[in-house]
C-alpha cells in the first residue's frame, strides 16, 4: 500500500467545519478511493434503525448491494460483530455478498452507531495489518469528525 501516514490529516482538514453527515462520507469515500492504490470500491453501509439493515451510503465505484442484514457477508458481518473483517480472497468467505464479481479481497471497518467503512480490491490478499491499521485510524477520525459534527447540529 502506498504511504498513508498523511491520510488522516487530509482527512481531518478535508472535512473541517463541515456538519453534513453524507458530504463527509462522501468526501470520506472520495478520498480514500483517490488515495489507496489497487481498489475498486470505497464507501459506506449505514444501519437503518427502522429496517434493522445496513443500506448503501456515500461510496466511489460500481453499483452496489443496496441493503445487507446484519451477520450476512462481510460487512454484516463485521457490523454484528463489531469486529473489523480483513478478507485475503472473499469467495472463500462463508456467505460472502458477491455485489461486483471482481472483488476479491475486502476489508471492512465497523463504526459504532453508524455502519462500517467497506473497501474492496480486485487483488487476493490485498490488505495488510499496516492497512488496517492505518484504516482504523481513519475510521475514527472520522467518527470522531461525524460524532462532533452532530454534537454542533444539536445545539
Amino acid at each position: 500500500m502506498t504511504d498513508l501516514s498523511l491520510l488522516t490529516d487530509q482527512l481531518t482538514s478535508l472535512l473541517a467545519g463541515e456538519t453534513n453527515r453524507v458530504t463527509m462520507l462522501a468526501n470520506a469515500s472520495a478520498l480514500l478511493n483517490d488515495t489507496l492504490p489497487d481498489i475498486n470500491w470505497a464507501g459506506f453501509y449505514l444501519y437503518n434503525e427502522a429496517t434493522g439493515q445496513l443500506d448503501l451510503g456515500p461510496f466511489q465505484g460500481k453499483v452496489a448491494c443496496m441493503h445487507i442484514a446484519p451477520g450476512q457477508g462481510v460487512c454484516g458481518t463485521a457490523y454484528a460483530t463489531g469486529q473489523i473483517q480483513r478478507v485475503a480472497d472473499v469467495h472463500q468467505f462463508p456467505g460472502h455478498i458477491a455485489c461486483d464479481s471482481a472483488s476479491n479481497a475486502e476489508i471492512v471497518i465497523p463504526l459504532p452507531g453508524l455502519g462500517v467503512l467497506d473497501i474492496d480490491s480486485p487483488t487476493k490478499d490485498r490488505f495488510s495489518a499496516a492497512d488496517e491499521a492505518a484504516l482504523t485510524t481513519f475510521a475514527a477520525t472520522l467518527q470522531h469528525q461525524l460524532d462532533t459534527a452532530a454534537a454542533s447540529s444539536v445545539q
